[in-house]
This record gives structure tokens, C-alpha cells and sequence, in this order.
């Protein structure tokens, strides 16, 4: 692209935050290198992997990478936040290190911004891909309806609490371009751990700004064993407890946003979902005193609810079987 017009078009940072993938993280970074929107600083920060990847960052000598590694291990929203802070860009993309984006996803996001003040972020939809990088077409399909993406139409939505926060339609972490000077980084509590995106687009909504949707799979959300959302929905118990509590934090602050109100019975029902949650994380890691009161507390605040229930009974079941019966349900 000729520096004349690349001058006039607004820098856009690219946060990669990452650990401990080096072969996912090489793949990423090309996929921002190559972006057809050439503006761009891509910010690598690395939390301490044991395996330094700094020399795969240089192996790709462009100027545009600026790389950071943390000296130890600070944790992975302290990490993601270090980076944001870091960005000198007018827009703001979070690219995860086991992620890709298309080409174009830029280049097809940036100017809806750019044409129009009053939105605070652009989004798209994104497709599902494995270990190997080949695309799923069936998880994508499945992924676009249960983020009802596929019921949103093209363009312009000025209030969209439902769809950011009910819906969870705005993919913040992997298919999104935020404008940068309307978010204060230093503001997004540590309690939000892994649902840091889910609180980004809390934040975007009480801003009072719209939301652009471009309906075309821009970029590819890996699917894999190791994201927190596998490990939180299999027997990894700290997982589970982590991706429990954060939901508790985030959900308790909607329920009490008197601007997202008419959702506030919903946001309720998640509060004490992610209490069932976490209580089953204790329990799969013997804290069965610690994880009681989680459960008598969503028990007596909702209706009849089977899975609470049954965590409950566990509760009280011999340890050998209850070992056995949550070795089974991995799925409660």
C-alpha cells in the first residue's frame, strides 16, 4: 500500500496476548501481518512462557511488532490488560494467539467506524476451527445460531444491551474493533478474570454509543482443549471455580445497573447459575463445606432446578461415590 495513502487512514492496534503456543502464535501474528489494512501496530505480550517467543516474533522483521515479555507470570487478564494499556491506536482489535484473522477483517470494520462517530465498536461473525486450522463447518454453523447471530441483520444497532449482554452476539476477544479512546483499561476490575470480554462489552454498552454488525465470518476462533472454556466445562475443577466466580462478579454488576434493568431478571438467574457452578467446582475439588452455601443460596432464590438439586444431594453422598457420580456427570 502506497505511505500516502496509508497516512490517511487511523493507526489500529492489534493486541496478541500469549503463553506458552508458539506454533499458534506464529500463525496469528501472520495473519496480522498480512492484513490488507496496513496501519497497524500489533502489540505481542508474553506472560512468561517457559519457552521465550521472542525469536518467532522477530523471524517476521516488521517494524509494525513491538514485544513485550512479563518477567513472571502475572495471569492472564493482568496480562491482556498490560497490552491494552499499551495501544496508541484510534481502533483497537484483541487477536488471541491460538486465533486467525481473514485478511480483509480489518479493512472491511475499520471504515464503518471511521464513517460514523457515534459507534463505539464494529463486529462480525467468525468461524470455528480445530487444532489444525481447518475450518468446522458444522461447530460454525452451530456457533452463529446459539449467538443469534445469524437472526441479526447488517448494520447500525444504537442500543444493544440485549444483544451484547443477553445474546453475547459481539465477540470482544476475536471478532470486534473497539474505538480505543472510549474505554478506560485501568477501569476493568481484576474480578472479571476470564469474562473480561463479556465485561468490555458491558462497557461498550453504557456508552451511550452504537454497534456496526457485518455479517461475514472475518476471522477463526480455535477450538481446543486447552481454552478456559473446555477446561471450564470439563473436570478441571480450579477452571470451572475460576469461570464461576467471574460470571458471580460480572452478573451481580448488571443485575445492579439500573440502565439495564428490564434484563435484570435475567442477569439474576445467571448470578445464581454461576453459584451452582462454582459450587461444583468445589465440589469436584473436595471443598464440600466450602461448597454448600453456594448451593442453598441458588436453591432458595430460584425455581425448581434440577442441576442445583443434584449438586446438592452430592453434597451429602459418601466421598467415594460422590467421586464417582461427578467423574460421570462431567457435564453438571
Amino acid at each position: 500500500m502506497p505511505n500516502n495513502v496509508q497516512l490517511l487512514e487511523p493507526l489500529v492496534s492489534v493486541i496478541i496476548p500469549t503463553y506458552n503456543r508458539p506454533e499458534y502464535l506464529k500463525q496469528a501474528i501472520a495473519s496480522a501481518v498480512q492484513q490488507t489494512y496496513q496501519n497497524i501496530e500489533i502489540i505481542v505480550s508474553d506472560n512468561c512462557s517457559p519457552e521465550n517467543p521472542q525469536a518467532i516474533v522477530e523471524s517476521f522483521q516488521d517494524p509494525r511488532i513491538k514485544f513485550w515479555r512479563q518477567q513472571q507470570n502475572i495471569g492472564m487478564l493482568a496480562n491482556q490488560m498490560s497490552a491494552f494499556n499499551m495501544a496508541q491506536g484510534k481502533y483497537l482489535a484483541s487477536l488471541h494467539d491460538d486465533d486467525i484473522w481473514n485478511e480483509d477483517f480489518l479493512a472491511k470494520l475499520v471504515p464503518h467506524l471511521e464513517a460514523n462517530s457515534g459507534l463505539v465498536l464494529a463486529f462480525c461473525d467468525h468461524y470455528i476451527i480445530d487444532t489444525k486450522s481447518k475450518i468446522n463447518q458444522a461447530a460454525t454453523e452451530e456457533n452463529t445460531r446459539a449467538y443469534k447471530r445469524d437472526q441479526l441483520a447488517q448494520g447500525i444497532y444504537q442500543n444493544f444491551y440485549k444483544i451484547g449482554l443477553v445474546d453475547k452476539s459481539i465477540p470482544t476477544a476475536a471478532a470486534c474493533v473497539i474505538r480505543n479512546d472510549f474505554i478506560d483499561w485501568h477501569s476493568i476490575p481484576s474480578e472479571v478474570g476470564g469474562m473480561w470480554d463479556l465485561y468490555l462489552a458491558y462497557l461498550c454498552c453504557i456508552s451511550g454509543r452504537g454497534a456496526y454488525y457485518h455479517p461475514e465470518r472475518l476471522t477463526r476462533y480455535r477450538n481446543h482443549e486447552q481454552t478456559d472454556t473446555m477446561l471450564s466445562g470439563s473436570r478441571n475443577a480450579q477452571a470451572k471455580i475460576r469461570k464461576a466466580q467471574s460470571e458471580m462478579f460480572c452478573y451481580q454488576i448488571f443485575a445492579e445497573d439500573l440502565r439495564l434493568r428490564q434484563f435484570r431478571s435475567y442477569f439474576q438467574q445467571k448470578y445464581l447459575e454461576a453459584h451452582t457452578t462454582l459450587a461444583i467446582g468445589l465440589l469436584r475439588n473436595k471443598q464440600i463445606t466450602a461448597a454448600r452455601p453456594y448451593l442453598w443460596q441458588a436453591l432458595s432464590q430460584q425455581k425448581f432446578n434440577l442441576r442445583t438439586l443434584v449438586a446438592l444431594t452430592i453434597s451429602f453422598t459418601p466421598q467415594l461415590l460422590a467421586n464417582q457420580f461427578l467423574g460421570v456427570s462431567k457435564n453438571i
